[in-house]
């Protein structure tokens, strides 16, 4: 689940909002993964209010409302271009944030259950090294 958490959780950036049609909006489609990764202040403010709900944007505090439904759904709400930034999101944190990374999943999947439920779908997309421990 390791990956699948902030996967879920950056997919949330596009999202945040569910439809009528059971999906979350793509009314955050446009956000720039790309300007937010190479921003160390866009991923500690963004780090932030999902730890703290402090200094939320609005796509900040609807994404630390759904985290935890997407989550446990595997993201089932999520576009395609919402899992596909998640990805980008996620192999970024894991590769050049490990300290925050390893916080976010302690708070939103402290018994690594998701982490487990997820290991064999996350592997099959290319997660090398994926760990359940």
């Amino acid at each position: 689940m390791k990956y699948m958490l902030v996967g879920v959780l950056f997919a949330l950036f596009g999202l945040v909002v569910c439809r009528p049609e059971d999906q979350y909006t793509n009314k955050y489609d446009n956000i720039d993964i790309e300007e937010i990764i190479k921003s160390d202040r866009l991923i500690n403010s963004y780090f932030k209010c999902l730890m703290t709900g402090e200094g939320c944007t609005p796509d900040g505090a609807e994404l630390r409302k759904i985290l935890p439904d997407a989550i446990h759904s595997g993201c089932s709400k999520c576009s395609r271009k919402h899992k596909d930034v998640s990805k980008r999101m996620i192999n970024h944190l894991i590769k050049n944030k490990p300290e925050l990374w390893k916080q976010l999943e302690e708070k939103f999947d402290p018994q690594a259950t998701y982490r487990t439920k997820y290991k064999d779908e996350l592997e099959k997309e290319g997660f090398k090294g994926f760990k359940t421990n």
